[in-house]
């Protein structure tokens, strides 16, 4: 998608009408945004994708949005900037589907291709520029989940990371089973051990700052497909689950981000990168796993295989002296069933880091619900004959499974020197109908973690 600041000839122009009905006159593109104008930050974040979703449905390649309206239908406390920003990353996120095995057809697909923004301010441009950008990384963590597993597996994944970050101030390292077997990242090799495919521990640096500044450190589960291991998932579950790892895919993009807007911060992103499958070397129920900090995982079921992984990755980012870090996962369908499609899961060890990232969130449009990560629930933690059981000793994963999968991976940021928290993005794997949006990956939660990020700028 291409934005300008001039109509073009051919561009059909936009306005916004009252009520909730569209029209295209063969001219004029009608959208309806409601009752009033002013909408709030989140009706404003998707009427602005209702926009160019309505387009596509009409097949209209090129529009013209005047700046000026868009204005009067922002938030009144929207600068100019803020509105090219938010516009801009909502237009990006609503033109793209995921065509890349389909056959082109005739005519094409539907795409809007260029956006034109007249009597844009300066600082209107400034914030369309960085929105641009930003949806496209969005975009990119999308294309990255919705590649199947056949396409992408994990020494596949660790090729694209170098691809993705070869830009000024990026450097990505890729470990592989021995090199992991030598740290003692039991749990990375243990859970990888089912599949032919080798796992790999990706790192993604980002140094925009002074090295002595200590960085924001993010964890991404990256399980290339998830069978459920010898726990086999039923056929209903096993289906989108080459997206196991959409965590992993979006702290690659949001790093990969920082770099492309140079922000002034240092961000490394560590993405351990499996298949969890049936093969006749799998991890047993029963079998201990031991993880790089020593203590033992007594696995109980093999389909709880994310935290599992992430467990190794949260350690190995005490190396780097971090400022905060941030794990994010499509952990559990408990999460799924708790909040529906709408909003990530949230625990941290620190109040006032729950509390950014929640604000963060509305302000992103990566919305977030805490849960509570209380000392009542510790028993959840407490093995039969290990140290610690990847699901709770009572076998129930329905009851309190959001808080399990975090109490878990609470017991190894127990080792951290700064504040943890754990980000279950299960709910927001995949797009609902109402979010204009197209189907499959919705690249959460990149808008939250640059967020993050920047508010670590000193």
């Amino acid at each position: 998608m291409k934005f300008q600041p001039t109509a073009e000839k051919n561009a059909v122009r936009v306005e916004f009408i009252e009520g909730s009905l569209n029209r295209f006159d063969g001219k004029i593109l009608s959208i309806g945004y409601g009752k009033e104008k002013n909408l709030n930050r989140r009706k404003f974040v998707l009427f602005t994708r209702k926009v160019v979703a309505v387009a596509k449905q009409n097949r209209i390649k090129s529009i013209a949005v005047d700046f000026k309206d868009l204005k009067s239908l922002a938030p009144k406390e929207f600068s100019d900037k803020e509105v090219g920003k938010v516009s801009a990353i909502s237009f990006v996120m609503a033109g793209y589907e995921h065509n890349t095995y389909k056959r082109t057809p005739k005519d094409g697909f539907a795409s809007v291709d260029v956006v034109c923004l007249p009597n844009i301010s300066k600082e209107g441009i400034e914030g369309a520029k960085v929105g641009h950008w930003t949806g496209e990384e969005v975009n990119a963590a999308r294309e990255l989940s919705n590649t199947p597993g056949g396409d992408l597996t994990p020494k596949q994944f660790s090729a694209l990371a170098k691809k993705v970050l070869k830009g000024a101030g990026t450097k990505v390292i890729v470990l592989g089973r021995k090199e992991m077997e030598k740290l003692g990242m039991g749990g990375v090799v243990g859970i990888g051990k089912g599949s032919d495919n080798e796992p790999q521990f990706v790192i993604a640096e980002y140094w925009g700052a002074p090295k002595s500044q200590a960085p924001v450190v993010l964890v991404g589960k990256g399980v290339t497909f998830d069978s459920g291991g010898l726990n086999l998932k039923p056929g209903d579950h096993m289906y989108e689950m080459h997206m196991d790892m959409s965590g992993g895919a979006a702290v690659l993009h949001t790093v990969a981000l920082a770099a492309k807007l140079k922000l002034k911060s240092n961000v490394v992103g560590l993405i351990p990168t499996v298949e969890n499958m049936p093969g006749q070397n799998a991890v047993r129920p029963g079998d201990m796993l031991r993880s790089m900090s020593g203590r033992t995982i007594e696995v109980l079921n093999t389909d709880a295989e994310g935290r599992v992984i992430l467990s190794d990755g949260i350690t190995y980012a005490k190396k780097y002296n971090p400022a905060v870090v941030v794990d994010v996962a499509t952990l559990t369908g408990a999460a799924l069933v708790a909040l529906g499609t709408q909003a990530s899961c949230v625990m941290a060890n620190d109040q006032q880091l729950e509390d950014t990232l929640r604000e963060l969130g509305e302000i992103s449009g990566d919305y977030v619900w805490p849960f509570p990560l209380w000392e009542e629930y510790e028993e959840m933690t407490k093995g039969h004959f290990g140290d610690v059981p990847n699901i709770s000793t009572a076998g129930n994963s329905r009851e309190g499974g959001v808080i399990a999968g975090g109490m878990f991976l609470r017991e190894f940021a127990k080792d951290l020197d700064c504040p943890w928290a754990h980000i279950d993005m299960a709910p927001r794997m995949t797009s609902h109908p109402a979010e204009f949006l197209s189907k499959g990956a919705v690249g959460a939660p990149v808008r939250l973690l640059l967020a993050l990020v920047e508010s670590y700028i000193k």
